[in-house]
């Protein structure tokens, strides 16, 4: 494939915004060097780059485009909003009715306040549940990478720069599936911890007991349960995975899915709690989220629509079934070349990822990159397998057929070293100290 244009416009990206776009794990140094495409439309399942190369995509808009690119009725529901304003100085009527929708659909939640991106929504639960307890401290599943750009997270990560320790030390860190590490912070700061924040599962899947231990440790120590679901809602059930789990937390946080790439996110959870962010209690108020944008009515249009299909479509059930078809062949052809404990498939079907190992068995972002250059080669875009709804049988079997070929090279690598195959410098992690 050619790349030039994609090359002069990451240039020219990386000389104008810093990180070279919005968001890092966008980035050009988080794909092979000369092969980060510049991209300029997408459909369905597909998007083409600016040198015309086409791509099936996984994982679009890092999770958050899960029906398709521009998905029909949810642009008609948009194009049909727009002649009517996006923004006024009192509430429009389109924000109860989204409101009312997305309360239907998450049972275990009784207000929503919506805002623009995932750091709003956990970072104004991280200030409702300090205020609402009177505590300082935050505790956050460590094992689970990302949860808010704002300091309170950002501060435990390598890239701590600007943030003050006193900051950073206000944030503790527990293990998944590891209930003990849990009680040990509470433990160790009786009557400090104001929230538990976490993701009711990754790659891994929770062991029995484990989410509703950590629902009981919460409820006895006086700490509120946040649950983050900007990945796992409407995509491990219509409800999210609190309703996939039967787990209620005291606070919630969607995104992504929500609007099918149209910037809308959402903080909720229990009236007590979110009515401290509101004006009909008479105890000390919460500036919880007060966005300029939060109730753009496009977005709410676009949040409206998205909704509906899930309500009317088998979208969670044809995800599932989409992955699963996915990683059996994957793995089926990882086994054919002898390369499947290298390159393992991880998660549930409606998230997958995959993982690159050399040959002692250790995550390699070498092996990460050639197994990346070698599915762009073939035209799959996957930094990860998160399946959509409009990906097809097609698909799938191309993809597949993408991965079997990419492992004959990966499985040349292990015997010959990653070096004789990989046509440019690794990738690196997002969260590192230096360039």
């Amino acid at each position: 494939m050619n790349f030039e244009l994609s090359n002069d416009l990451n240039s020219r990206l990386s000389h104008r915004i810093p990180g070279g776009g919005h968001t890092y794990a966008k980035g050009a140094d988080q794909f092979p060097a000369g092969m980060a495409p510049v991209i300029v439309r997408g459909a369905g399942s597909h998007v083409w780059d600016a040198d015309g190369n086409e791509f099936i995509e996984y994982g679009s808009g890092l999770r958050a485009v899960t029906l398709g690119h521009a998905f029909a009725p949810v642009l008609e529901a948009v194009r049909a909003q727009l002649p009517f304003g996006s923004n006024f100085i009192r509430p429009a009527r389109i924000e109860l009715t989204c409101a009312e929708l997305f309360l239907d659909l998450v049972t275990g939640v009784e207000m929503v306040k919506f805002c623009k991106d995932g750091s709003d929504a956990t970072s104004g639960a991280v200030r409702l549940a300090r205020a609402a307890t009177g505590r300082d401290l935050v505790a956050i599943c460590g094992d689970q990478p990302f949860f808010s750009v704002d300091d309170w997270f950002i501060g435990t990560t390598p890239m701590s720069a600007g943030i003050p320790k006193v900051i950073s030390d206000l944030t503790l860190k527990f293990h998944y599936n590891d209930l003990a590490s849990l009680a040990d912070l509470f433990d160790s700061h009786p009557g400090q911890i104001a929230a538990v924040m976490m993701e009711a599962e990754k790659e891994k899947p929770p062991v029995d007991g484990f989410l509703a231990g950590v629902r009981d440790l919460c409820n006895r120590q006086g700490a509120v349960l946040i649950l983050d679901e900007m990945i796992t809602g409407f995509r491990w059930h219509n409800g999210g995975a609190q309703a996939f789990h039967q787990l209620r937390p005291d606070l919630s946080c969607f995104g992504k899915a929500l609007a099918n790439g149209f910037s809308v996110s959402a903080l909720a959870g229990r009236r007590d709690l979110m009515r401290l962010g509101g004006l009909d209690h008479d105890q000390e108020r919460v500036f919880l989220l007060s966005t300029t944008h939060g109730g753009e009515t496009h977005a709410l249009a676009a949040a409206i629509a998205t909704m509906q299909v899930y309500q009317r479509e088998p979208v969670i059930e044809t995800l599932w079934r989409l992955g699963e078809r996915l990683a059996s062949g994957i793995r089926a052809a990882a086994h054919r070349e002898g390369v499947a404990e290298k390159v393992p498939i991880l998660g549930r079907p409606c998230c997958l990822v995959f993982g690159s190992r050399d040959k002692h068995g250790e995550p390699s972002q070498p092996f990460r990159t050639l197994l990346l250059q070698e599915l762009m080669k073939r035209g799959v875009l996957a930094s990860s397998l998160v399946v959509g709804y409009s990906h097809t049988e097609a698909d799938i079997d191309r993809t597949i057929e993408a991965f079997a070929e990419a492992f004959v090279i990966y499985r040349r690598a292990l015997e010959d070293g990653v070096d004789q195959y990989l046509e440019g410098r690794p990738v690196k992690p997002v969260f590192r100290r230096y360039a």
